[in-house]
């Protein structure tokens, strides 16, 4: 099963798998990943599951599309340039490893 590294903003680092279909959102509530909080469940209403994918990693996501764009803009901690929202992330196995670091304030 693919991994998934998150990084809290305290520097904690979590390694876990994450099924292939699931979103990295879900994969870190099911694993008790403190700091995203994925107020909406997924539904991209919310912005509180924004994190920073490492660079090593943000070329082989398919861009935001113009929902998550917008949302984007509007989280609590400042917009970086690999800003995206986990629950936009569906792990797959070509995602194996990849790092995220979980933005310092969601909410």
């Amino acid at each position: 099963m693919p991994h998934v590294i998150y990084t809290h903003p305290t520097g904690e680092r979590r390694e876990v798998e994450v099924p292939v279909g699931q979103n990295l959102m879900l994969g870190a509530a099911a694993h008790g990943i403190d700091g995203i909080v994925g107020d909406c469940g997924g539904a991209m209403s919310c912005a509180t599951c924004h994190v920073i994918v490492d660079e090593a990693f943000a070329a082989l996501l398919p861009a935001p599309d113009d929902t998550e764009s917008q949302m984007l803009d509007f989280t609590a901690a400042p917009r970086e340039a690999n800003s995206r929202l986990s629950c936009q992330i569906m792990m797959s196995d070509s995602l194996d490893g990849i790092a995220i670091r979980i933005a310092h304030t969601q909410v």
